[in-house]
């Protein structure tokens, strides 16, 4: 017979609903209750009926393509380099957007499969993105990830050296003068903000600079989180005389928030961040930026499921770290010493 939720759930010690908020990804379930029900589904080898269904491996020449944010302008090359990789291998893409909701993210990774992909590349929308792909995990099923790792997550990688970037941004803006520096972050539950998170406290270490909780904000990667916490720095008496955001798309509502404020950078406060913006960077090269090689990402990450596909891959996972470039431009010049007003 199947292993049903129920069963999960008695071997957890955890009611069914529990089982199934931490499968859906749902719910506000504590971490060792997580990881009872986590030791129990692997224990137990229980896949979802939906997924139970499609696991058998068949021919239709199509992988799937997850990310978290088909807005922001890292993934627009990234899903370019997995596209262009996966025609000259005769594959089509299907591409789904997760919005970063794990609800959503499952239930794109059962669709997927449904409709037999013979491999999965998947932005993890957070490291419980892990409970959903358990069941691949345990099938073998062709999977890399990309941009984003798991913890214990035994698959190939394709991911950027995010703490090597942020101190490198960091020690850039500290070489021009500034010591407050405001870090808009994302949560802790994704691995590359807390890389970037990491490269920035060790920047300013580094420089016997004192961590300071209260200029660390933690928010969405999206422009209207940047606003968000823009709003929040604003309060602070001194204001830092420089901002690290995590993306582009935050740094993009940071200024407009900064603009409302009437504060202008780089005259007023510094402001850096990853991921340039490739179009803007063409019309008005302005933000200093760590600049992730998005398209390399898809095409070294489809290159990597099309091996698993086909076989050639060995038994062990794979770990490609690619380094990130510094770019330069206006907006953090030198700091004359003076907080912004």
């Amino acid at each position: 017979m199947p292993v049903t939720l129920r069963d999960v759930a008695q071997r957890a010690g955890v009611s069914a609903m529990t089982v199934s908020r931490v499968v859906n990804g749902s719910g506000s379930v504590d971490a060792e209750t997580q990881r009872r029900v986590e030791e129990a589904i692997l224990a137990l080898d229980y896949i979802p009926n939906r997924l139970a269904r499609s696991l058998v491996s068949q021919q239709t020449r199509t992988i799937g393509l997850i990310v978290p944010d088909v807005v922001n302008p890292f993934f627009a090359p990234v899903v370019r380099g997995a596209e262009t990789t996966a025609r000259k291998a005769g594959y089509r893409v299907l591409l789904c957007n997760s919005e970063g909701d794990l609800r959503l993210e499952r239930e794109y990774i059962e669709d997927l499969v449904a409709h037999r992909v013979e491999g999965l590349l998947l932005a993890p929308a957070s490291d419980r993105s892990r409970v959903a792909l358990l069941p691949l995990l345990k099938g073998r099923f062709p999977l890399v990830l990309l941009d984003r790792s798991l913890p214990d997550t035994d698959c190939d990688h394709v991911i950027s050296d995010s703490v090597a970037g942020a101190r490198r941004l960091v020690e850039h803006l500290i070489a021009v003068g500034h010591r407050r520096i405001a870090h808009f972050t994302e949560s802790d539950d994704v691995s590359t903000g807390r890389d970037r998170l990491e490269g920035y406290r060790q920047a300013l270490e580094a420089a016997h600079i004192p961590v300071s909780e209260d200029l660390i904000f933690r928010t969405t990667t999206d422009r209207i989180g940047g606003y968000r916490a823009a709003q929040l720095m604003l309060h602070l008496d001194p204001l830092p005389t420089a901002i690290f955001t995590v993306n582009n798309m935050t740094a993009l509502g940071t200024m407009q928030a900064l603009r409302e404020r009437g504060l202008k950078v780089p005259e007023d406060i510094g402001l850096v961040c990853f991921d340039d913006v490739e179009h803007l960077a063409i019309l008005s090269p302005f933000l200093t930026v760590v600049d992730q090689p998005g398209e390399t990402f898809g095409t070294l990450g489809a290159q990597l499921l099309f091996e698993r596909i086909s076989g050639k891959a060995g038994n062990r996972s794979r770990r490609i770290v690619l380094q990130a470039d510094l770019i330069v431009r206006q907006s953090c010049c030198a700091n004359n010493g003076v907080p912004a007003r």
